[in-house]
């Protein structure tokens, strides 16, 4: 538990919420905060006295996550956007970061899960109707979602980074499950949000070298061919969108990090080096290993400033 409302707004901070002032926070306050990562996933589980906080508007660029709210313990009422949800022990609420958030909560626990807006594509318009509208944890897709995000977050810790990445991806697909059910009137989705849980699903996956389309046309009971048509008038078909997204990853993680071009390609799912090597070059116009020889470079430089700072080569130039 923390004691000092300072400390833990810190740590609310540091684990990506954003700010709140909570009004019936006093000198005996005192809370419990615990942070697991899943893949792309940040999991946190609070224990808090009671509270009524307020959450004011935030800038676009703070907004990378949304929020699936899932309450434990007590309860909660929250305000946000056109919605207003009460919540009990199970049920669950999609959050916006970026918007005026209000709420008042008996003595509760709660898993809060924030996933990259990336990951569950839902459109403006569709988020207009879903943040702070209560989803029944009771049953269906909601009670599967909040299950989920409670068992998660005790064993996050305790996954592999493959198994990390597929479990993500259980839960993605899942929320987006359980939001398209909060949303919909019985129809089909239509094929803009179907098109979108599919990318959300590669995004997940890319990791995974047995991604491919017939095997993402049986995750969601379609057929290949069904799957293509999906894509028929974007930019890129599935497969080529598998493959420019993995090069991107490989290149961030090249540019930013000191691992071989052989081990960054197999961790996003390219076994063959050479096909690899050939395809970034086609792609981006220079070879992959340039990245690796610019950071050792980089690196060289910093840690030669950092001599000259201390006065090292200075000392030596001397005797």
């Amino acid at each position: 538990m923390i004691g000092n409302l300072e400390s833990f707004q810190d740590e609310l901070a540091a684990s990506g919420f954003p700010p709140l002032a909570n009004k019936l926070a006093g000198p005996g306050f005192r809370a419990g905060i615990a942070t697991h990562d899943l893949g792309p996933l940040r999991l946190v589980s609070l224990d808090t006295p009671e509270s009524a906080c307020v959450g004011r508007e935030r800038d676009a660029t703070d907004g990378d996550n949304l929020a699936i709210k899932v309450m434990t313990r007590g309860r909660t009422r929250i305000e946000q956007g056109r919605g207003v949800a009460d919540l009990g022990p199970g049920d669950l609420v999609l959050l916006d970061p970026t918007r005026t958030l209000r709420f008042e909560s008996t003595a509760s626990a709660h898993v809060t899960v924030l996933v990259p807006r990336r990951e569950l594509r839902i459109r403006p318009a569709q988020l207009d109707r879903l943040v702070g509208a209560r989803i029944d944890g009771s049953h269906g897709p909601g009670a599967l979602v909040s299950v989920l995000a409670r068992e998660s977050a005790r064993s996050a810790s305790a996954f592999r980074e493959a198994e990390a990445l597929r479990s993500a991806a259980a839960v993605v697909e899942l929320i987006a499950v359980a939001l398209e059910s909060r949303l919909g009137d019985g129809q089909a989705a239509p094929d803009a949000w179907l098109r979108s849980r599919i990318v959300g699903y590669i995004e997940t996956r890319l990791a995974d070298p047995g991604l491919s389309p017939p095997g993402i046309a049986a995750a969601h009971n379609m057929s290949v061919r069904r799957l293509h048509k999906l894509f028929e008038d974007q930019p890129l078909t599935v497969a080529a969108l598998i493959r420019r997204r993995r090069l991107e990853r490989c290149r961030a993680e090249l540019t930013g990090t000191g691992r071989t071009v052989t081990a960054v390609a197999a961790r996003w799912g390219f076994s063959d080096p050479t096909h690899f090597s050939k395809l970034f070059k086609a792609t981006y116009g220079y070879n992959a290993r340039a990245l690796t020889t610019s950071n050792r470079a980089r690196t060289a430089r910093t840690r030669a400033a950092g001599r000259n700072e201390d006065g090292g080569d200075q000392g030596s130039r001397a005797h």
